[in-house]
Formats: C-alpha cells, sequence, structure tokens
C-alpha cells in the first residue's frame, strides 16, 4: 500500500507515518506536482495499487480513480470534505442539524471563512466592517452560535473509534493545531446516530466529523476533516489509531472489490 503525502505534509506528520509502519507494510510517497503531468507521472507510479490519500487534492482523488487506482479514502469523500459548501449541502441532504452557512454576507457579528480553508485557518469572526477580511476569494458565512466546545468524532469504516471535546479560552476557533485544550468526550446516542449515519453516506474509510456541542446539550455539525489529523486523539485516548488503520486496511484488501457496507 502507498501512502501519499505532500512532502510539507509528511515531515509534519512523520511520528503518524512511523507508527503506521509499525502494524502494516507501506510505501511512502511524497508528491507535490498537481499539473496534468504531474497527474500523469503520478498515476504510473501507483498504478494498481492501494493508495492511502493524504492529500487535499479534489481534482487529483477524481484522476487517479477514474482510472482504477484504489483510493482510501474515495474521492468523493476527498471532494465533499475539503468544499465545506459542499459539505454543508452533504450535511443538509441527511438531515441532520447543521450550522446554516450561506454565500452572502450576514448582518454583523458573523463568521466568514473559505470554502477550502482547514485546521482553523482562514476563518474570521467579523464584528465590525473593520474586521472583514481583505480577500477577493469568495466566502461563505455562518452566524455566530454561542456553544460550550467543539467536539471532533473520530471514524474509522462505519466505527466511532473515539471523540475529543476541543475548548480555547482566548480564540473562538477551537482547533487543536491553533492551542485548544483537549479532553475525551463521550458522545450521547443522538450523536452517535448522526456520526455514524454521516459515515455511512459518505462511505468514508477515515473522517474526522465536526460539530458543536451547544449550551442546551445539543449539537449542530459544521465540518467534515479529510484528511484528518490525529494528534488531539492520541492526547486523550489510550487506544493506537494507527493500530486500528491497520486492521481496516487489511479488512478492505481482504474484501476488495466490496466494503462492509456492501453486505449489510
Amino acid at each position: 500500500m502507498i501512502f501519499l503525502y505532500e512532502s510539507a505534509a509528511a515531515q509534519h506528520n512523520q511520528g503518524f507515518i512511523d507508527e503506521l509502519k509499525r502494524f502494516c507494510s507501506i510505501e511512502l510517497l511524497t508528491w507535490d506536482d498537481w499539473s496534468d503531468s504531474g497527474l500523469e507521472q503520478l498515476l504510473k507510479r501507483v498504478q494498481g495499487q492501494s493508495v492511502f490519500f493524504r492529500v487535499r487534492q479534489p481534482h487529483a482523488a477524481r484522476f487517479l480513480e477514474d482510472r482504477g487506482v484504489r483510493l482510501i479514502n474515495r474521492a468523493e469523500v476527498n471532494r465533499i470534505a475539503n468544499d465545506k459548501w459542499q459539505s454543508h449541502q452533504f450535511l443538509q441532504l441527511l438531515g441532520v442539524p447543521v450550522i446554516p452557512t450561506q454565500k452572502t454576507p450576514l448582518p454583523v457579528p458573523y463568521v466568514s471563512k473559505t470554502a477550502d480553508g482547514h485546521g482553523g485557518q482562514e476563518v474570521w469572526l467579523v464584528k465590525s466592517a473593520q474586521d472583514m477580511p481583505d480577500t477577493k476569494v469568495p466566502l461563505l458565512y455562518q452566524p455566530v452560535i454561542p456553544h460550550i466546545a467543539d467536539v471532533r468524532a473520530y471514524v474509522i469504516g462505519k466505527e466511532i473509534v473515539g471523540a475529543v471535546k476541543r475548548s480555547a479560552t482566548d480564540s473562538f476557533k477551537a482547533n487543536y493545531s491553533l492551542g485548544a485544550s483537549a479532553e475525551s468526550f463521550e458522545l450521547t446516542a443522538v450523536q452517535r446516530r448522526d456520526i455514524e449515519n454521516i459515515a455511512k453516506a459518505l462511505k468514508s474509510d477515515y473522517i474526522g466529523i465536526d460539530f458543536l456541542l451547544l449550551e442546551d446539550g445539543r449539537h449542530v455539525f459544521n465540518e467534515l476533516e479529510d484528511p484528518v489529523g490525529a494528534r488531539s486523539f492520541y492526547q486523550t485516548h489510550e487506544d493506537n489509531i494507527a493500530e486500528l488503520l491497520a486492521q481496516h486496511f487489511t479488512k478492505l484488501e481482504q474484501n476488495y472489490p466490496f466494503r462492509e457496507s456492501d453486505r449489510n
């Protein structure tokens, strides 16, 4: 199996890559050329193999999958998760509670974000005209929703392997990579049901599903994360997510071309 990363991301995630090597046989391939010719060269390198696709490049994912490369996650997961507008539409279609999102500005205060940002980047809390981001990129707009914390559920296949509650004291962003605190979180039955429905509909292999925990105990979904990082999971859980992923990879190889969900 090939693990595909961009060069900078591979360096940043070297610890996770090394941990995965303990549990499965992998070849690390770093790639940064997403031009047409670059994709043709990449196809020659990965043709006929399974690829753990750890880049935010929906066009490349679709190119490879259309030519028979087996991707983990699927190209469609990469497309939906890396476009916040598509994620919003997808969650709405499933009928789960989701933060209202639109393409036109709201009365202040509101939250604005780019459709393809990740890790808390390119997200702004706009309280006045002075706070409006200086960018020509089309933005998405959401109301400010009072909440206790941000929760990320980690899902491998159809199984929820854990959830992390992330809280920030000096920022409205609760990303662990930006300094937010993290603790293990016990999901309610309703939260588990909604998360399982999302993962089942996506037919994802490994994804993060984020929602806001409201003051009255209810939840509202915000974003999907692919590729999803596991630093906060390792900080808060005893399970080794690399080992769990290796077990999932083995099942995928044994059952190919069928998925577990195809038999249920």
